[in-house]
């Protein structure tokens, strides 16, 4: 038996080999099916990598409270989100004060209403990130890390010191490969010394964003920006109590913002895992619809395999008669066939997976921070699938060819 399997699979690579062009073409459908769930499966993974070490970054016992359900938006926000009263200072200190739970607070406020511009000389960048915080910033947020300098002290916050810290790319902009330490820089017109600058955050969705944070103290915010109002506050919870930590939080802001019991929180309040389940949702989402579109190119190159297997039965008929004739069973002649079928569309698979693998990813690899990269398990499933097209639609051609009355077929010219 499986003498016999080794004849059918080195004839099927015979007959291939003996019609390499017809065989190429036959397959592209398969190459172009596979090839692009290939290539979403190494988007998804290499995404969701960097969608997860961008969201973790900020901390794994960290959360986020916001007035508005998904941050800064740019249509227009649902009008129960628009009345929603104002997060304070106040908000932030309570807390702090009253949640056991928590570790940390980082308090920022936040000047939406208009853009901010930062100057060096002739140098300009427009602040992506733009905010007055608490020296608790450094301590909550865990992609923020010093790369020169320092960051501003509770006594130049208090003081309402003109000192800035920038981004990484902001302070790169600005200066070149000057040390931006101790440097004036101008803000909306106004005087501040660069006391430091912060690294790029590792994890960036997969994508070069650029770093341009612009982080003021939070009274000298409030000093610059008097009609400035919008907050938002990240807390840092003790280590395996952050689903407690994020009970008292909501407890005390509904609390304090006067909200009944029986309706919803009028604020936002994010953790981590939530925003990766999120973004799962979203990727999710984008994937099956690539799928089903894959799977149009799969049914077309499987029924061109199909086709192109009936007219090989027609033209190979003598010599199917001939092997009837000399003591070939049925079965032999529907594994002959289904092997060439199978071997066909398994060739297919595995140009695909080449050109994913030798092509693709290293592209996008190479011009995006994106990870992208495809794991053994979707190896696998793309060459199970390009042979399983070759079995399904390789049935009814070795049926066919199988069913040959060998006198008939033997009298076939």
């Amino acid at each position: 038996m499986a003498q016999d399997y080794r004849e059918n699979i080195r004839l099927a690579f015979d007959m291939l080999w003996t019609h390499k062009m017809r065989s190429f073409l036959t397959v592209l459908g398969i190459v172009i099916g596979v090839g692009v769930l290939m290539a979403v499966v190494a988007l998804v993974e290499g995404f969701d990598q960097s969608v997860q070490d961008a969201i973790t970054g900020f901390g794994a016992d960290t959360a986020f409270i916001s007035r508005f359900d998904q941050g800064p938006s740019i249509g227009r926000r649902p009008k129960e989100e628009r009345e929603r009263k104002p997060l304070t200072l106040e908000d932030g200190q309570a807390i702090k004060e009253l949640c056991p739970a928590i570790k940390d607070v980082a308090i920022s406020m936040f000047h939406w209403e208009e853009a901010h511009t930062i100057r060096y000389k002739d140098q300009r960048v427009n602040a992506t990130d733009f905010r007055g915080t608490f020296p608790a910033y450094l301590r909550v947020y865990g992609n923020a890390s010093i790369k020169q300098g320092r960051f501003f002290t509770d006594a130049e916050n208090l003081h309402r010191e003109n000192v800035v810290v920038l981004g990484e790319d902001a302070a790169s902009a600005l200066f070149g490969g000057l040390n931006p330490i101790d440097k004036e820089i101008l803000i909306d017109g106004h005087s501040f010394e660069v006391i430091g600058v912060l690294d790029r955050p590792s994890g960036n969705f997969g994508f070069n964003e650029e770093d341009k944070r612009t982080i003021l103290p939070y009274y000298t915010f409030t000093k610059l920006y008097p009609a400035a109002y919008e907050h938002g506050f990240r807390i840092l919870a003790w280590h395996g109590r952050l689903e407690q930590a994020v009970d008292e939080t909501r407890e005390v802001l509904r609390r304090r913002r006067n909200v009944p019991y029986d309706k919803p929180d009028n604020f936002s309040l994010q953790t981590q895992l939530q925003e990766v389940e999120q973004f799962h949702s979203i990727i999710g989402a984008v994937a099956l619809v690539v799928v089903v579109l894959s799977s149009i190119g799969l049914l077309i190159g499987g029924v061109g395999v199909m086709n192109i297997m009936l007219v090989s039965v027609t033209e190979r008929t003598r010599e199917i008669g001939v092997r009837k004739a000399i003591g070939a069973r049925r079965r032999d002649v529907t594994w002959q066939f289904l092997f060439e079928a199978m071997s066909l569309t398994a060739v297919g698979g595995i140009l695909a997976i080449v050109l994913v693998m030798g092509g693709v990813v290293p592209i996008i690899n190479a011009t995006t921070t994106m990870h992208a990269y495809v794991p053994l398990w979707a190896i696998l499933l793309g060459l199970s699938v390009a042979t399983s097209i070759g079995l399904i639609f390789g049935v009814w051609p070795a049926m066919k060819a199988a069913r040959l009355d060998p006198v008939e077929a033997l009298r076939y010219e």
